[in-house]
């Protein structure tokens, strides 16, 4: 887990990419790893898997709540899902094992945080 959590801090938050990290191990159903300070309630964790297994079609119409803020979907597919608000956004993707989930504020790079956190 230490590792994980180096590498969510070197690849993204240090790099100033994201604001916030975690990742979601989907067989457990729960936060394995998060960058400092940055907490997913357990209701957002299942919403967040749900969202990709059953709710992605609703989530592309009416976005997604996050936290207690509303986020509208700018795009999304079966592996990835990048969300705009007001205050920032959000960049969720999924691979067979994880969920990686991030944040972003305003004033940063949205194409640039996408792309980093797909790479990672």
């Amino acid at each position: 887990m230490n590792q994980l959590v180096a590498l969510l801090n070197d690849s993204l938050i240090r790099t100033k990419h994201v604001e916030n990290a975690a990742v979601i191990d989907l067989k457990q159903r729960k936060v394995c790893a998060s960058t400092f300070g940055f907490n997913v309630p357990p209701e957002n964790v299942l919403n967040l898997i749900d969202t990709f297994c059953k709710n992605l079609p609703q989530v592309r119409r009416g976005g997604l709540y996050f936290k207690e803020k509303h986020y509208k979907c700018l795009r999304a597919d079966e592996h990835s899902i990048y969300l705009q608000n007001v205050y920032g956004g959000l960049i969720v993707v999924k691979t067979k094992t994880f969920i990686l989930v991030a944040t972003y504020g305003v004033g940063m790079y949205p194409s640039v945080c996408v792309e980093a956190v797909e790479k990672l």
